[in-house]
């Protein structure tokens, strides 16, 4: 079987169970991470960052979006992405990417980052004036998958994005109780600041590399220690209403 179409393996839905995430190496082509990046790099450059000065570089991160080009939506639709859809959420169950979101431009920077707390992503929205207002239900409502797209080769000193291994089983602890509102963003903060000393893992890897998250996965951001920006978008999976398909490894039981 062809790497590009193969189905993830026991090991890697074991690990997904397990820890919240699992990595998909080659998730998409380098040419296609290539190719995203070079727009990329004409919309900081007309900000004033210039690929090749690294002086100019004054900001720790820059976010960019929303992207539905080409080479962005050809990343999030391969068949190898969409074989592993179908195995952790069930086939029929989730949305097509049409559109990367946001990009979280990490540069080599002096300036230390204000974005580095352990969160995890909200989908629950109801007109909430702050970040830390949004909400996320014990459903994982408007949210099947939280994803981490590569599209530069990013190693343990380039800022990769930090992720605490079987945080999702507590998150789902706390959220249980809460029933249908869900916890916002505020609520859960002071909890997941006492996971910490769960296992951290590093989502390093190269441009291509896809790592599929559960939903309630703890991560953070870090500083960038490395010489060139990492270019990565973070999209959510959607869900797709659909009682009668059959659920994925998304939906054992995780508490």
């Amino acid at each position: 079987m062809r790497p590009r179409t193969r189905p993830l393996d026991e090991a890697q839905l074991a690990q997904f169970a397990r820890d919240g995430y699992c990595r998909v190496e080659g998730a998409f082509p380098r040419a296609t991470a290539r190719a995203a990046c070079a727009v990329l790099w004409r919309r900081l450059e007309a900000m004033g960052l210039r690929r090749r000065d690294p002086a100019s570089w004054r900001q720790p991160v820059v976010r960019l979006g929303m992207f539905a080009e080409p080479p962005f939506v050809a990343a999030a639709n391969t068949p190898r992405l969409y074989r592993a859809f179908d195995q952790l959420v069930g086939s029929g169950r989730w949305q097509p990417c049409r559109a990367m979101g946001t990009f979280a431009v990490r540069f080599p920077c002096a300036t230390p980052p204000q974005d580095t707390g352990w969160h995890v992503d909200m989908s629950l929205y109801d007109g909430a004036a702050s970040l830390l207002d949004w909400r996320i239900d014990r459903h994982s409502t408007g949210r099947a998958l939280l994803m981490l797209f590569l599209f530069s080769d990013v190693g343990e000193r380039d800022a990769p994005t930090r992720l605490l291994a079987g945080s999702h089983r507590r998150v789902a602890r706390l959220l249980e109780p809460a029933g249908e509102r869900g916890l916002s963003l505020r609520e859960l903060s002071p909890h997941l600041e006492r996971m910490t000393g769960l296992p951290q893992a590093l989502a390093t890897g190269e441009a291509g590399t896809v790592y599929l998250c559960h939903p309630f996965l703890v991560h953070a951001a870090q500083a960038h220690h490395g010489a060139t920006p990492r270019f990565m978008a973070q999209p959510p999976l959607l869900p797709r209403p659909c009682p009668t398909a059959a659920p994925g490894r998304l939906h054992a039981d995780i508490t």
